[in-house]
C-alpha cells in the first residue's frame, strides 16, 4: 500500500480497488493519549478524550423518532433522525454498535455516543438510523444476524416516510456490530439477495475457531467448531452482490488487525476486493468516537464509499 495520506489505486485480477491508509488526523495529545491506553478496548478513557470534542446535545436541530420497534423484544428497538422539512428520498445509513455481545447500545446515558454518527449522517445528506439488538449469552448466535435482518426488513419498509431511499440503505457495523453486519452479508449473498446498498464494516472478526476466539465470542458463538465455522463470514462475504468495506484502527488489538487484512486479501483473492481502510494514530473506541468531530479519518473514506456507489 501506498504512503500515509495516500490511496493506491490497485488492480488485482482485473477488478480495480482502493487501498487507503487514512491521513493521521487525531489531535496530537490525544493521539499520545491513546498510545499510553494501547491495544485494547476501553471505552470510558477514550469517551473521556472525546466528549470535549463532541456536542452537548447528539441531534441538534433534527427530528429524531426515538425508541422505534421492530421486533418485540425490548431491546428490538431503532432511532431514526433526520433534517427537519427534508424533501425527496435521502440515502439512509443504519449503524450497529459494538459492545463485545453482551452490552452495548444505540445510546450512552449522558453522552454524545452513538448519536454522533447519524448527526454526522445527517449532515452530510442521509437519514441517520441507529439500532440496537438482543446480547448473550441469553441470545446466541445468530441472534444479532437475525435482528439486522429485521432492522433492516423494517427500513425498507417504512424509512420513506422519513425522507429516506429504501433502495439506498447502507449498513454500517463497529466491532461486534460489524461482526453481526458481516453475518448479515454473508447470510444474504448465500441466499442471492441485494435488500443493501452497500455494507461499512469497521475493525469485526471474521473467522473463528475455539483456538481463536475470546470470551466475548465464546459467550456469543459457543465453542462448538462447526458452530463457529457457521458463525463465520468470511468464505461467503465474496458472494455479496454490493460493494464492502473493511476498516481497522493501527491501535486495534492485534486480532482485529489481522482479521481485516484476512477479509481484504480473502476478498481481492475472489475478484471482491472492498474499500480497504487503514486509519492511522487511531484505537478500536476511537476511530467512532471521532465521527462528527474535525478528525475526518473515517468520516471522509465512509463518504467516498457511499457517494461512489450512488
Amino acid at each position: 500500500m501506498g504512503k500515509v495520506g495516500k490511496a493506491a489505486m490497485l488492480v488485482a485480477v482485473g477488478l480495480l480497488f482502493v487501498a487507503v491508509h487514512a491521513s493521521a488526523q487525531v489531535p496530537q495529545d490525544i493521539a499520545a493519549k491513546l498510545k499510553e491506553i494501547g491495544r485494547v478496548v476501553a471505552p470510558p478513557p477514550t469517551a473521556a478524550l472525546y466528549v470535549p470534542l463532541q456536542g452537548s446535545d447528539p441531534y441538534p436541530g433534527m427530528e429524531v423518532k426515538r425508541d422505534v420497534k421492530y421486533g418485540a423484544d425490548a431491546r428490538q428497538i431503532l432511532d431514526v433522525i433526520t433534517a427537519p422539512g427534508v424533501s425527496g428520498a435521502r440515502p439512509v445509513l443504519v449503524f450497529v454498535h459494538g459492545g463485545g455481545f453482551i452490552g452495548g447500545n444505540k445510546t450512552v446515558p449522558n453522552s454524545p455516543f452513538y448519536g454522533n454518527v447519524a448527526t454526522w449522517a445527517v449532515k452530510n445528506g442521509f437519514v441517520g438510523v441507529n439500532m440496537t439488538y438482543r446480547l448473550a449469552p441469553q441470545n446466541p448466535w445468530p441472534a444479532g444476524r437475525n435482528d439486522v435482518a429485521s432492522a433492516i426488513q423494517w427500513v425498507r419498509e417504512n424509512i420513506a416516510a422519513s425522507g429516506g431511499d429504501p433502495q439506498r440503505i447502507f449498513l454500517m457495523g463497529h466491532s461486534a456490530g460489524a461482526i453481526h453486519v458481516a453475518s448479515y452479508v454473508a447470510d444474504v449473498a448465500q441466499k442471492g439477495e441485494s435488500p443493501i446498498a452497500g455494507a461499512l464494516m469497521v475493525s469485526a472478526l471474521y473467522d473463528f475457531t475455539p483456538e481463536n476466539i475470546s470470551n466475548a465470542e465464546r459467550a456469543y458463538f459457543g465453542d462448538d467448531r462447526a458452530r463457529l465455522a457457521e458463525g463465520s463470514s468470511l468464505s461467503h462475504l465474496a458472494k455479496a452482490k454490493f460493494p464492502l468495506f473493511v476498516a481497522y484502527a493501527e491501535l486495534d488489538p492485534p486480532n482485529f488487525v489481522a482479521q481485516s487484512e484476512l477479509a481484504n486479501k480473502t476478498l481481492c483473492a475472489a475478484q471482491k476486493c472492498p474499500r480497504f481502510v487503514h486509519l492511522a494514530d487511531h484505537s478500536h473506541i476511537s476511530e467512532v468516537y471521532a465521527i462528527g468531530t474535525a478528525d475526518t479519518s473515517l468520516s471522509k473514506e465512509i463518504l467516498a464509499f457511499t457517494r461512489g456507489v450512488q
